[in-house]
């Protein structure tokens, strides 16, 4: 696993419904986060207004999920605030599986 300075995650209206857009649910994303081979890397392209990340990883059930996300500051407490889910295509699960085995 990641060791992220994390207290949790920071799921609002503003970004539940958008997350959900593309089937991955909210506990997969989060279980990405678990995963011992999880890649993170910055988005510097999206980055205008905050620094973004995104992370690629697989969850229990073995779904390989894509997760585009910022850290955010809520009440003293390190937060991963989603901004987007998606299931990764064909040639990124490839990647992945080159990159971590």
């Amino acid at each position: 696993m990641i060791d992220l300075p994390v207290d949790g995650f920071d799921w609002d209206d503003g970004n539940r419904a958008k997350c959900l857009a593309h089937g991955v649910s909210h506990a997969e994303a989060e279980e990405v986060f678990a995963d011992p081979k999880l890649s993170i890397a910055p988005d510097p392209r999206h980055s205008d207004r905050e620094a973004r990340l995104f992370a690629i990883g697989q969850t229990r059930a073995g779904r390989f999920v894509f997760v585009v996300f910022t850290m955010r500051r809520r009440d003293d407490r390190d937060m991963i605030r989603p901004i987007s889910l998606r299931y990764m295509h064909l040639r990124e699960v490839s990647r992945y599986a080159e990159e971590t085995s």
